[in-house]
């Protein structure tokens, strides 16, 4: 919301806003000159606002809400402003997928701020070469993520659409995986007769997804029928990845990345793919590739405690989590610890089995409470179960009701030459943070 506040605000719009508490971004948007409110209350909702915008985890009941129907002010939810900034540029370009979006918005980015095309660019995590989420260009060439959840996505109207992968997640909304894939064909759908697809060919059944498209489709994936792929992947000894790239089974360049994990090649090739799309170089698409060395909360190094590395990622799914873990290994370490936080009841349940099974890849798993986030039921579900769990794959797993608890149990336990990863999408980076300090 922050970011499109900034985007809003330099068009010439007079925004106001509200959040529940202080932040760098709120800090970052009163210094220049929006208007922010702390707290959610009705008396939010000035004289003089024309349009009300709001985000897919505003409750019903929320006071600023009531207050806006009440007065009848025209609302737009969140994707639906962000569909209708779109038509403003002549290259907007849509990031979806279950994994990956942040990550793979941010290397495209990078590759567009290297050839020049002065992009604007809305990015769901910070990005260090933009100073922020937000960044507001000159050019017909827009870039974003594109989420699924509560179909937001279906609001978009882009020309380049990336699809990452499509796996079953945020089933307090979607039924199945099925539900999840007809919106994924959707979004697809949405790209006109000029617009092109890229899709990974990984997705199992990809073609329906692509069935009865009007737009170019462009693959990628392992497999060497694919238009984009990778072989002879290789790590150096700080972890990094670099590849050989192959075009539609042929070989071409040798792509080197300033990031580590096999999910990251995959993000690469569908971010080569774009800036080819662009008529990028591949040497420009090389340098901005390498310019790249993550965003906040993705494979993030935090800090060193007494020899022991701190790192911080944001995954909660199980595929991300196993990506995470699997990556670390060819990170330099004696023993991996994770500290892992759930996020959501309804996600816990859905994948109590896979999650088990994913943070079996580390060698110590310390679990926090559950991060609610939206919810208030917690189904019967806990992190002690989820930990009982874990053991019994055969992998050392604790459970401790606060972060305090937690920090004094890593400070008698982790070694030095140890690699400690806070992992989540709730709060908790803030045990590594609380240690290092």
């Amino acid at each position: 919301m922050s970011g499109l506040a900034e985007i809003l605000h330099k068009e010439g719009f007079t925004v106001s806003g509200s959040d529940s508490r202080k932040s760098p971004l709120t800090n970052q948007l009163e210094e220049k000159g929006v208007r922010i409110f702390y707290g959610q209350s009705a008396s939010n909702i000035i004289d003089g606002i024309d349009c009300v915008v709001y985000t897919a985890a505003v409750s019903r009941d929320n006071p600023e809400l009531i207050e806006a129907v009440a007065r009848k002010i025209p609302m737009l939810t969140r994707a639906e402003l962000l569909g209708q900034l779109m038509k403003n540029y002549s290259t907007p370009i849509a990031i979806s997928g279950t994994h990956g979006k942040t990550t793979t918005t941010s290397m495209i980015s990078h590759i567009l701020l290297e050839g020049n095309l002065d992009p604007t660019i809305s990015v769901g995590g910070i990005l260090q070469a933009i100073g922020g989420n937000i960044r507001v260009g000159n050019s017909g060439t827009f870039i974003t993520e594109a989420c699924e959840y509560t179909n937001s996505f279906l609001d978009f109207n882009p020309k380049i659409s990336v699809i990452l992968n499509i796996e079953e997640d945020h089933l307090d909304f979607f039924k199945d995986l099925e539900d999840i894939r007809h919106s994924f064909h959707q979004f697809a759908a949405l790209l006109p007769s000029d617009g092109t697809l890229v899709i990974n060919t990984d997705i199992q059944n990809y073609e329906e997804i692509c069935q009865g498209l009007h737009c170019r489709t462009v693959t990628y994936g392992s497999a060497p029928s694919s238009d984009y792929s990778a072989q002879n992947i290789s790590y150096d000894d700080k972890g990094r990845v670099s590849f050989d790239l192959l075009r539609k089974g042929k070989q071409a360049e040798h792509i080197v990345l300033s990031v580590t994990g096999d999910h990251n090649v995959s993000n690469a090739l569908s971010s080569i793919a774009v800036g080819e799309l662009l008529d990028i170089p591949m040497d420009i698409i090389q340098k901005g590739l390498i310019s790249f060395s993550g965003t906040d909360r993705r494979f993030e190094y935090k800090g060193t405690l007494n020899g022991t590395t701190i790192v911080d990622d944001y995954a909660h799914h199980p595929t991300e989590i196993a990506a995470t873990l699997k990556a670390a290994q060819h990170y330099p370490h004696n023993k991996l610890w994770c500290v892992f936080q759930p996020h959501t009841y309804t996600r816990t349940k859905a994948f109590f089995r896979e999650f088990a099974e994913s943070l079996s890849h580390a060698d110590h798993v310390v679990l926090a409470d559950i991060y609610a986030a939206r919810e208030t039921d917690t189904l019967g579900i806990s992190s002690k179960d989820l930990s009982n769990e874990i053991r019994r794959t055969g992998t050392d797993s604790h459970y401790f009701s606060s972060f305090e608890k937690i920090e004094n149990f890593l400070k008698k336990n982790c070694k030095p030459g140890d690699l400690l990863i806070t992992m989540g999408a709730g709060d908790v980076v803030n045990i590594g943070e609380d240690l290092l300090k």
